[in-house]
């Protein structure tokens, strides 16, 4: 039970890898006519994640509010806060067809929830003192960029209106964030190697930003932004590829589920583009792209499942 102690927010991040990968192949099946099982079973598989580490954390919370309290205060890990929210936003569009009821629930709370977390996290950067150009990593995304990923469940569940502003707050936080993250990866130290798997964070942005904007706007809308973002998506895969030697040094931990969502959400924003403009090329893109994303979500997954047994996983820093 003291493991419990070192239960990190960060873990929620395995519900939006999986659930990612659910979305993706999803798409998968719809574009190519794959077999429905794929997708069905990761979104059950990320349903239950989502319900293990929602427990493991609330017995952190009960037993060692503490040690929760210095999640929220430490300038680099509150970024993973917001983790909880986009993991109930991701679910909402795996389960908007299965369960539209419980997705439509988990929508509004990860939708409104968010929203809250972005004012408040912006909050506690521009009054907290100590924070340092060293604190930031790509990881600080998530916490207001996180809102692009809003609209994936509309117009099934939720609110397309709560959608738009929400991709609205998404886009001005990543371009107004995107040259403070650039600034700190080329001027200051290198990410610390145990922080090195967020540098895949780069890609999910202008990925899922791209699919979002397809649902919401359609592809007369659309077209040409959405193709603007995925080339700036597969350009940060590119920068991501380039940080493989240091990837490799990196020790095992939670944090190496932050390479998950964002190669998932590329490949879902190859599949929505090849699916609307068609064309060879986006479709072998597309197909190599969620291969990719597929053996990485299940190395990590297989990873976390051995240093869990091992009890690697929950240890001090």
């Amino acid at each position: 039970m003291e493991s419990v102690r070192f239960v990190p927010v960060g873990l929620f991040s395995s519900v939006m890898g999986i659930g990612g990968l659910a979305l993706a192949w999803r798409r998968a099946a719809a574009h190519w006519g794959l077999p429905d099982v794929i997708w069905q079973v990761l979104a059950g598989a990320a349903a239950v994640v989502f319900l293990l580490v929602a427990l493991l954390y609330a017995v952190k919370l009960t037993r060692f509010p503490a040690a929760a309290r210095a999640e929220w205060a430490h300038p680099v890990k509150v970024a993973f806060v917001p983790t909880a929210t986009v993991s109930l936003l991701v679910l909402a569009a795996v389960w908007r067809d299965l369960a539209p009821g419980a997705a439509a629930t988990a929508w509004w709370i990860g939708a409104v929830g968010h929203l809250g977390l972005t004012v408040a996290v912006i909050v506690a950067w521009i009054h907290r003192t100590g924070i340092a150009i060293g604190h930031v990593t790509p990881a600080w995304f998530i916490p207001v960029v996180g809102n692009v990923v809003t609209p994936l469940a509309t117009p099934t569940v939720g609110s397309v209106e709560l959608a738009w502003v929400s991709f609205g707050v998404g886009i001005v936080c990543w371009l107004a964030l995107l040259p403070i993250v650039l600034a700190r990866l080329i001027f200051a130290d290198p990410l610390p190697p145990h922080l090195a798997p967020t540098i895949a964070v780069l890609i999910a942005p202008p990925a899922v930003s791209a699919t979002s904007l397809l649902v919401l706007g359609g592809r007369d809308a659309a077209l040409p932004v959405v193709l603007g973002l995925v080339g700036t998506a597969l350009a940060f895969a590119v920068v991501a590829i380039g940080f493989v030697p240091a990837l490799r040094r990196a020790p095992f931990g939670v944090p190496w589920w932050a390479t998950t969502f964002p190669l998932a959400a590329l490949a879902g924003a190859l599949l929505a583009l090849a699916g609307t403009v068609g064309g060879v090329g986006w479709n072998v893109l597309a197909g190599v792209v969620l291969g990719i994303a597929t053996v990485v979500v299940i190395g990590v997954a297989s990873r976390t499942v051995r240093a869990a047994v091992r009890r690697t996983l929950f240890v001090p820093d």
